[in-house]
């Protein structure tokens, strides 16, 4: 068998024309895609030869470019582009990107990488914390989030101690910087009667088959998203979930799932399989979700985080993330008797110590109901119920009727909601063919409906005076 060469010693092989060439990789293209080097020789052990000497000169020239005394922003570029943008995803590059050149290096790229202080690094964070957001700044305030001041400090710290192991610096001054503390949200899981509502009002807004699925296997949004009929077979009810919709950089885009425990196949209830027979017969798409808007696409994952929104309200239900669905369904898989390794493999997790670390609130429960049954078999008495947890009331049948959807006259724009307590007013005319879209946000809709209106005078004015303008010059001319 032959010897396998090590990560980064290039590789030999023989050619069709009978000579030995030797290929090494010196860095990736904007799509990956690796860009190479070749030597070429007569016999294998010239060829080594030859890719020796041409790795030893690229390090050289590497070695001569990178120096302790270069800024720091030029480290950072160098080092995302050819070590970590081969390595990451479309979505995750654009994370990245965003975080290196418009806050980190704008900020600290100018300083020498060897003359970087965490003392400098914690001033940044803290500047990113009091005043670091570019945009959106009315409704989010002027201050970045904690989660984003912390993937700052990880991009820096990767980035530096990648210089530690090349040699430019001696220690990393990012391991003695303090960063905020993250507190995960609160996971929020409907209860049965919400359920039913949702349900209900989801039917009047033409997603219930979307969210009786997700309710049904806690698939991630970009999974639900990019489910092809080809990916569910309607004899079986086995459903193979294969790929994700992502938005990056304004397009959608399918790729791969999150991890390779991502790729699974699920097996649907009877009665979730026989609603989506029948919604099959009145889609002419390949996508089990489409876009109502865009021929041979699936939905927008923003577009669904708004339509559930205006479900979750008008059914009156508590505001919730689409991913609390996710939590929802396993939370409720857990407390109806589903083993943990089990629920693991459906939701597609990578081990089952992450679904119990998650669900470890559903878990306790598990536990107390595992010891009382422990009492009663061996002991044979029956345990106090705790205060911790009341036995849960059977719910009855709702009586809630569906809100029925309001149409607003053309003109008017529209108002959705983004959050618990922000409201997007939106308005789009054509102008000569060209969609001209403004948006306002507040913190009721009252007032966004407000603001709205104010801004649909403003525009229809703008407007207005731009045709005066071209009419007075086509006239003149």
């Amino acid at each position: 068998m032959a010897k396998r060469r090590k990560r980064g010693d290039g590789s030999v092989h023989l050619r069709k024309d009978g000579r030995w060439e030797g290929r090494v990789v010196i860095g990736y293209d904007d799509n990956g895609y690796p860009k190479t080097k070749n030597v070429l020789a007569k016999n294998k052990k010239e060829c080594l030869q030859k890719l020796k000497v041409l790795k030893d000169s690229l390090k050289k020239v590497e070695l001569e470019r990178l120096s302790s005394d270069m800024c720091f922003g030029a480290w950072l570029d160098h080092w995302y582009q050819n070590q970590c943008k081969p390595t990451i995803g479309a979505k995750t590059q654009t994370d990245y990107e965003n975080r290196i050149y418009r806050h980190i290096i704008p900020e600290i790229g100018q300083i020498p990488l060897n003359r970087l202080t965490a003392a400098d690094l914690q001033q940044f964070y803290r500047q990113l914390k009091q005043g670091g957001r570019l945009q959106a700044v009315e409704q989010y305030g002027s201050g970045l989030s904690d989660r984003m001041v912390k993937c700052c400090h990880v991009t820096c710290r990767a980035a530096l101690d990648q210089a530690v192991k090349q040699g430019l610096i001696l220690k990393n001054p990012a391991d003695a910087c303090k960063t905020p503390t993250l507190r995960p949200k609160e996971m929020q899981v409907l209860s049965p009667e919400e359920i039913r509502r949702l349900l209900i009002q989801a039917r009047e807004n033409d997603c219930y088959e979307l969210l009786l699925l997700e309710l049904s296997t806690g698939l991630r949004r970009g999974e639900i998203l990019a489910l092809q009929w080809d990916d569910l077979d309607l004899c079986t009810g086995v459903l193979r979930i294969e790929r994700q919709v992502q938005r990056v950089r304004r397009e959608l885009v399918i790729s791969a799932p999150k991890t390779k425990s991502s790729c699974r196949s699920i097996i649907l209830p009877a009665p979730i399989l026989g609603v989506l027979r029948d919604y099959r017969q009145s889609i002419r798409s390949r996508w089990m979700f489409p876009s109502p808007k865009k021929e041979d696409s699936p939905l927008d994952p923003a577009a669904v985080r708004k339509k559930l929104a205006k479900v979750l309200n008008r059914a009156d239900c508590k505001h919730i993330r689409f991913h609390d669905l996710r939590h929802t369904f396993a939370t409720n898989a857990l407390e109806h008797g589903m083993d943990i390794k089990t629920l693991s493999t459906i939701i597609g997790h990578v081990t089952s110590a992450t679904t119990l670390n998650v669900y470890a609130h559903v878990t306790d429960t598990m536990r107390e109901n595992a010891a009382a049954s422990i009492d009663r078999g061996i002991a044979g008495i029956e345990p106090p119920r705790r205060a911790s947890s009341p036995a849960k009331p059977k719910v009855a049948k709702t009586d809630f009727q569906p809100v029925k959807r309001k149409y607003r006259k053309p003109g008017t724009g529209c108002v959705s909601q983004i959050s618990e307590h922000l409201w997007e007013g939106r308005y789009s005319p054509k102008i000569n063919g060209k969609r001209m879209a403004r948006n306002v946000y507040a913190h009721t809709e009252a007032e966004c409906e407000e603001k709205l209106a104010h801004m649909i005078r403003e525009m229809k004015a703008e407007i207005a005076s731009k045709k005066e303008r071209r009419k007075q010059a086509g006239l003149t001319g």
